[in-house]
């Protein structure tokens, strides 16, 4: 009987796809559990585990336990971290994918911009929670603008009939930059210095404030997001090999792009509005994974999606624990280790194709 061997490629050992998800998973346990724990007050992970327990099987919390501070402080937090986290790591793996380019990210596109100015108006305006658009006026802002930018860029960059990835991509990066101008315009009219800063922090991206109410709509739509991509995986596999190649394999590339672009703004609409602008996941993830396990998407989506929750947790971890006095925003975080992280990528791809 022959079996096959892990494959090894001139950058050498390539672990299997299996076990690299067993270890993710395995991971994300781990980080679920220390962010839950780690804080101004530490609960053991035995603790953590038996408040969860308790309220998992509809049992009274015991007197006198952290009940409060694991299930109805940390525990929505930590869950909602790797939710946005999992979701940017599915929307990196798709637009990569879209415009053939292994360096790409929603930001890059303009998407992440145009949820950024929809949620920030939203919050400016005073049609947030508790306004004229109710609980979800922020999210359904950040909607409206995603798919805004969306159709900016997609019409900018069908201009004249024809088509092409750069030209994608640079439509998006101005479109990207337009909207991001008008956000800080928008910043700068908000009403108080309080109103201000919480924007600008929001803007860099924060967890702070997460509760089970906000779970509902990022974990349904995440979930509907990696389906659709994963129903998408061989059309996904196509597009990499360029036009020609998918349509000789029966692939609509336009038509799959559009599909793509939809599901990726609405998705990148939900994330923004859930979590602020993170940058770097989205980007890094998929791009470590490519690395790990190839580009085949079967594989690529669903362990991109882990990554994603295990990073964005720890990250999220680390910005609410690493300072005593205050709370680091996310996006700061993840540039100063994403940024490291890349560049060694980067280097070590250079030297692997000499």
């Amino acid at each position: 009987m022959v079996t096959s061997a892990p494959a090894v490629t001139r950058e050498g050992f390539r672990p299997r796809p299996s076990a690299v998800a067993a270890a993710l998973v395995l991971a994300l346990a781990v980080v679920l559990t220390l962010a839950i724990g780690l804080g101004s007050v530490d609960v053991p992970p035995g603790e953590v585990w038996s408040v969860t327990a308790r309220r998992l099987t509809g049992r009274a919390p015991v007197p006198g336990s952290r009940d409060l501070i694991v299930w109805q402080l940390r525990f929505p937090r930590a869950l909602l971290a790797a939710t946005v986290g999992a979701g940017l790591g599915l929307v990196g793996a798709a637009v990569q994918a879209l415009v053939r380019n292994p360096l790409a990210d929603p930001y890059l596109l303009g998407i992440s911009s145009g949820a950024s100015l929809g949620a920030v108006g939203a919050i400016v305006l005073g049609l947030g929670a508790g306004g004229a658009l109710g609980t979800y006026g922020v999210s359904a802002a950040a909607f409206a603008g995603a798919l805004g930018a969306f159709l900016l860029v997609w019409l900018a960059a069908r201009r004249g009939g024809g088509f092409a990835p750069l030209r994608l991509v640079l439509c998006g990066i101005a479109v990207g930059q337009f909207l991001a101008g008008l956000c800080s315009y928008l910043v700068l009219q908000a009403g108080d210095e309080q109103q201000t800063r919480g924007v600008l922090f929001w803007l860099m991206g924060s967890l702070s404030g997460a509760s089970w109410g906000q779970l509902p709509l990022p974990v349904v739509a995440v979930a509907l997001g990696a389906v659709v991509l994963q129903g998408r995986a061989r059309a996904l596999n196509a597009l990499t090999l360029g036009d020609e190649t998918a349509a000789g394999l029966g692939v609509d590339a336009d038509r799959v792009r559009r599909e793509l672009f939809v599901t990726a703004s609405l998705l990148t609409g939900v994330l923004v509005a859930s979590a602020g602008a993170i940058g770097f996941v989205g980007l890094l993830v998929p791009h470590l994974c490519r690395l790990l396990v190839g580009g085949e998407h079967r594989r690529l989506l669903p362990l991109s999606a882990l990554t994603g929750a295990v990073l964005l947790t720890a990250v999220d971890t680390l910005a609410r624990t690493a300072l005593d006095a205050q709370e680091l925003p996310i996006g700061v975080v993840t540039a100063l280790l994403g940024a490291p992280v890349l560049l060694y990528l980067l280097d070590r791809q250079a030297e692997a194709a000499r």
